[in-house]
């Protein structure tokens, strides 16, 4: 009888070593960006992580399911560095703003994130919405109560009046949608970066010059001065948080780089000291070329846009594309970032298209679309290649992406985190 018990006790006492496992057969591989596809290869995934990459097709057991990709190109999943997923531009926004409750606001987030991730993209940073309904979606996903990408979410700290203060409404409302984190001064701008971590925030957002929806005729040059942006850089670090600064104009982007921000969000009009600067400081540099593409086409056919937007609209966004390349060219690091909420949600993979266009090589834009974007939200060893260890995030498509980029627009399967979701 107590030999029984101990036996007993000890069964229980064990790690359970048979959990359940799933198998994938991809006919071929990605396993790095940087690697040549490897074909007719197994990957091993138990609950959430890859345990192994086996040559050939590895026959399942009863107690492991396979899933079976042989005709298919498998690869990691998509990171998406720049999205806002609680709003869509267009004609409707201003009187949304009267009409759509944050709650409700909320619950479209949860739609569009179930598309983003749909689409590929796994892992994302949202980098501008209502702060306290995007941290609840980020944790609601992390706990398995709903379907999305992973997010990784801002707060964002903005000057009076500049680009991520509200813009283009009566002004009762400017006042009722001023947020906490509005601040002038270095040191009103470092309690303001406190208060969004306080509050939740992974990252800190700042604008370093004006923006092209904000609706007044305030430029795209410098606004948040260096001693805003030092203190927001040095607060944020001190807390353990990086900064992303949203930046057009050369002024704005070498203030934010000399501050010591990790990512430059548009960076279109990045010259030759800033490419310097991104070199030596290891920043990255978040394109966005499709938010470009997306208004130059709103401004040009259709009227909801005032003169102000539509005016830097067009300007900047038939400008991004060249710039692109030319910051590819100098050796800038580049992550891969589409602005969805200004373009639709689900179609954030036209951002690689956009880049083949602009003549960055298919190789190189699936590495800034996995292992650059992963580096750069310090997850690289957790994401972005399929590797013992790593988060079970994987997606396949028909045909080779690095043959016909299009084939990232019509995914047919992908996992994230060993769960599949299409």
């Amino acid at each position: 009888m107590f030999k029984k018990s101990l036996l007993t006790l000890a069964l229980f006492a064990v790690p359970n070593c048979f959990a359940a496992q799933t198998l994938i057969h991809a006919g071929e591989l990605l396993v790095h960006a940087d690697k040549t596809p490897l074909s007719k290869q197994t990957i091993i995934i138990e609950d959430d992580k890859i345990v192994s990459i086996q040559a050939g097709f590895q026959q399942a057991s009863n107690e492991q399911t396979l899933i079976d990709l042989s005709d298919s190109f498998v690869m990691p999943g998509l990171m998406d560095m720049h999205v806002h997923l609680q709003f869509e531009l267009g004609p409707n926004n201003d009187a949304e703003i009267a009409k759509v409750s944050p709650e409700l606001v909320g619950m479209r987030s949860a739609h569009y994130a179930k598309k983003t991730l749909e689409a590929g993209f796994t892992t994302v940073r949202d980098l501008g919405s209502d702060p306290q309904y995007m941290y609840a979606l980020r944790d609601a996903i992390n706990k398995g109560w709903l379907e999305g990408p992973r997010i990784i979410a801002a707060g964002g700290v903005a000057i009076t009046g500049g680009h991520l203060d509200s813009s283009g409404v009566h002004h009762e409302m400017l006042d009722k949608f001023a947020k906490k984190t509005t601040c002038d001064g270095p040191y009103d701008c470092r309690r303001a970066t406190r208060h969004a971590i306080k509050y939740g925030a992974d990252w800190i957002k700042v604008a370093a010059t004006g923006g092209v929806l904000t609706d007044r005729a305030t430029g795209t040059g410098q606004q948040m001065e260096d001693d805003e942006l030092n203190q927001v850089v040095k607060a944020a670090s001190t807390m353990g948080r990086k900064v992303a600064a949203h930046a057009h104009q050369e002024d704005g982007i070498i203030a934010a780089l000399e501050s010591g921000v990790a990512s430059i969000e548009h960076g279109s009009y990045a010259g030759k000291k800033a490419y310097k600067l991104f070199k030596k400081t290891g920043a990255y540099l978040v394109p966005t070329l499709l938010a470009g593409e997306t208004v130059v086409e709103m401004a040009n056919n259709s009227n909801f846009m005032s003169d102000a937007i539509k005016a830097k609209a067009i300007r900047v966004g038939n400008d991004m594309k060249g710039n692109f390349f030319n910051a590819y060219k100098a050796g800038v690091n580049i992550a891969y970032g589409t602005d969805s909420g200004v373009s639709k949600h689900g179609t954030n993979a036209r951002e690689a298209m956009l880049m083949v266009e602009a003549g960055m090589p298919t190789k190189q834009v699936l590495k800034s679309a996995t292992i650059n974007s992963a580096k750069l939200l310090g997850m690289e060893n957790q994401l972005g290649t399929i590797e013992s260890g790593k988060f079970a995030d994987i997606i396949a498509t028909k045909a080779s992406p690095l043959q016909d980029i299009r084939q990232l627009m019509d995914v047919t399967f992908v996992m994230r985190s060993g769960q599949v979701v299409k």
